[in-house]
Formats: C-alpha cells, structure tokens, sequence
C-alpha cells in the first residue's frame, strides 16, 4: 500500500565516502571527496509517498511551507494549460520555473490542476517540511555520505546506483528527462512528470529511484570544499541562506541540460524551498 512504511535497506558500520574523482560539474563541489565513518544505519526503499505523508498530515494537523505561503514552483510543462494558470511570476534565472498560486503537496501544480497521485513521491516539500516529516515517522534525513552510501549499494565505486551504463533516450534506467530539454520530452520511460515510488529496478541492495525522479533532500548543510575565490563566495552565500544538500537529480534531468542525476552529484537549496520535483527519503540510526 503507498501508505505504508517502506522496507528498511540496513548498511552496517563502516567506513565510506561522498564526491568523485571523476567531477562532471566541479562547481558544485563533487569532485572533492568527503570521507567519514558511519554508524550502522537504515535508509527507506524508497521516497515518501503522497499517501504516506498524507496520513502525516492527517494525524498532525500539519501545514506545509507552500500551503502557508500560498504559492510554489512549477515546471511550466507540467500544467493543463499554461495560458491560464495562475500564474505569480517567473524564476529569472530559469524560465521554465513559474511561482503557481495553490501549488503544494496535494495539488502540486497549483489550484485547479489535477491531485497528486497517492503512489508518486510526495512534492513540493521544504526541507523544514521533509524534518517534520522525519520526526513524526521517528526517521530522520540522511547525510550526504549515508545517502550516496546507500545510492552505491555499499562500497562499491559506480556512477550510477545501476552501475555506469550511461543512460540514453533508447536505454531506460530511471525518470529522467528524455529529448530536447526544456520543449520536448519523448516520455520513452513511460512519465513526463514524476514516476511511483516503486517504479524502475532498484539498486543491488533494494533502493528504488536514487537516480531521477526528485530530489531528496539531506541533513546536511550545503558547502562547496574548495580555494578557489568563487568556491569562497558561495559558500559564503550558501551560509547566509542556510542552504542543504539535495541529492538523486529529478525527472528533469538531462546530460545536456542537468546531468545531477549522478550519485556525486549534489544541489542546494534554501530550507524553505519547495518545487515539483522535491521530494524525501528517511534514514535510521541502528
């Protein structure tokens, strides 16, 4: 049942690492690696559900981020019929963002637009949003070494959590963008928003959509490790924001657009933020 508790992936104590030696967008800080000893954890099979955290909602009472703002972003393809939604602004630094009036986790295109499927990631989830989740499930949000721990399968180097088959329009690992981004997306893996939380074969060791789908948000506080001037300065921005790592890459993904559906690859956001391609996963301790 989507409501449901997933199954737990258990990773004992151990040591392991976050990044790459081989970086694709260096900018983003993974290419530095990030070593650290872990304690025996757990992390979900998969992301949480629409249903799931419905029943969250239901039991607490909870208000999300978007609900009280009253608005939130939306990737334009996604509406009915963007000539007349409701429709705040734009991002200025990607048009394809539009600021959608009632967009939140139950409808996340906005006011008018159709539910959120019960079965799919839930949506539209701050980070603050995605620790209240965590502390009412008696989860908590992985870091980043956890997560890409966890995406690997274990110890075993891989680009990808299917190996490092690169994955292309013809060969379908996972829910990502497929043609020419942002106009035309083929759908050749059967979704052009998000995708069930089931959806795709999982990782070795059972994880489900750690590549595409959403991204999930981590622990972890979002710094690039790096001397470089501008490394510096957004750091310093990143600080002033609060930002958290975002890890997985989302439907939106493409390599000539977004290649982050990488397990090095990383993002951060504002705790705040929320979209619809945002989503979460809960880890354990043991």
């Amino acid at each position: 049942m989507p409501d449901e508790k997933p199954a737990l992936i258990r990773f004992p104590a151990g040591k392991s690492w976050a990044g790459t030696t081989s970086p694709v967008i260096p900018d983003d800080g993974e290419g530095i690696i990030r070593r650290a000893s872990l304690r025996a954890f757990g992390m979900e099979a998969h992301c949480v559900s629409v249903a799931r955290f419905g029943t969250f909602v239901s039991e607490t009472a909870y208000v999300t981020e978007a609900e009280q703002i009253g608005w939130s972003y939306v990737f334009r393809g996604l509406l009915s019929d963007p000539a007349t939604a409701d429709v705040l602004g734009g991002y200025d630094k990607a048009g394809w963002w539009w600021a959608i009036t009632g967009a939140n986790w139950r409808h996340p295109t906005g006011q008018g637009e159709a539910p959120a499927e019960p079965d799919h990631p839930v949506t539209q989830i701050s980070w603050n949003d995605a620790q209240a989740f965590a502390t009412w499930a008696g989860g908590r949000l992985p870091t980043e070494v956890e997560w890409e721990h966890a995406a690997r399968g274990g110890l075993d180097e891989r680009r990808y959590p299917w190996g490092n088959m690169e994955p292309a329009d013809e060969d379908i690992y996972c829910n990502i963008w497929q043609g020419a981004f942002p106009e035309t997306n083929t759908c050749r893996d059967g979704y052009y928003g998000t995708a069930p939380v089931h959806a795709f074969d999982p990782n070795p060791v059972g994880l489900f959509n750690a590549a595409g789908n959403v991204w999930e948000w981590t622990a972890d506080c979002y710094r690039v490790a790096s001397l470089k001037a501008k490394a510096k300065a957004r750091n310093a921005q990143a600080k002033r924001d609060g930002e958290r790592v975002l890890k997985g890459g989302s439907f939106l993904c493409h390599a000539s657009y977004c290649w982050r559906y990488r397990i090095a690859a990383r993002s951060g956001r504002a705790p705040d933020t929320a979209a619809s391609h945002t989503g979460l996963r809960l880890a354990y301790s043991l």
